[in-house]
């Protein structure tokens, strides 16, 4: 990677990062105070009345402990599209906006080559969603010990998050290589932006009932269980693992696309 491009990088996203940032800390903090075992039973019943609409948006089980209403509030919705739009917003930032605006040409004049700068944008990409999965977990963990001390299985919340961060990594290089296949303007955000939405989408019908069941195979979503992880159980590693190979596998191939693609600068 290029040290210096990877600081002016960051120094020029971190304000993004600080909004999205303050928009999690403001939902992190309602969904950590409104817990109450007996909203949660509440809200169970709720959920009965309604299950189509709580199962769209993957709050099927809000269970009774604080765990399960983390995971049931924040996971299946809140963690997911917010982060995809910050996705979004820098692959725009970081790859098609210079080549929608040919300035793509001063990075390349300088004495690296593509796939260096390539990489170094995706490692820009990829430590922001880190940052940010980073920056939730501590947050509510840090707010759950002081509203509801010895409430939360800090352990599983942890296991949670990992395969939370192997789920934005996946969105990340989904758009990371559409940018890089399809290079500026809109097409360059529709191409990832528009699988990433409606792999989401099919995981919205899937969730709805057994009649759009079989779309969870066609979504990798379904890797993504935060109850399984919640609960510990040894198989749910496995889909969290072909997560991060998965994204891997897309940033890879982002910059080795990038590298040998003809680009109009």
């Amino acid at each position: 990677m290029s040290s210096v491009l990877f600081g002016r990088e960051c120094r020029a996203n971190y304000k993004i990062w600080l909004i999205f940032a303050a928009v999690l800390t403001m939902y992190s903090a309602v969904i950590v105070s409104m817990f109450d075992p007996k909203l949660g039973e509440s809200l169970n019943l709720m959920a009965q009345s309604m299950p189509e609409l709580f199962a769209a948006f993957g709050m099927a089980s809000p269970g009774v402990t604080m765990l399960d209403f983390l995971v049931n509030y924040l996971y299946g919705f809140l963690y997911l599209v917010f982060p995809l739009v910050l996705v979004l917003l820098l692959v725009n930032r970081l790859l098609a906006r210079y080549l929608e605006r040919g300035a793509m040409a001063w990075l390349l004049a300088a004495p690296h080559p593509r796939r260096r700068i390539a990489a170094t944008q995706g490692a820009v990409l990829a430590l922001a969603l880190a940052s940010l999965v980073a920056y939730v977990t501590g947050l509510c963990m840090a707010l759950s010990a002081a509203m509801f001390p010895g409430e939360l299985d800090m352990a599983a919340f942890l296991r949670v998050n990992a395969g939370l961060l192997g789920m934005l990594l996946l969105f990340g290089g989904i758009c990371f290589a559409g940018a890089c296949v399809w290079g500026g303007g809109k097409g360059a955000l529709a191409a990832g932006g528009g699988v990433s939405i409606a792999f989401w989408l099919l995981q919205m019908l899937a969730s709805v009932g057994e009649k759009f069941g079989f779309l969870k195979y066609l979504t990798p979503l379904t890797l993504f269980d935060p109850h399984a992880l919640a609960a510990g159980g040894a198989d749910a590693w496995w889909p969290v693992l072909a997560l991060y190979l998965a994204a891997a596998a897309l940033f890879g191939a982002g910059v080795a696309v990038f590298s040998r693609r003809d680009l109009c600068l």
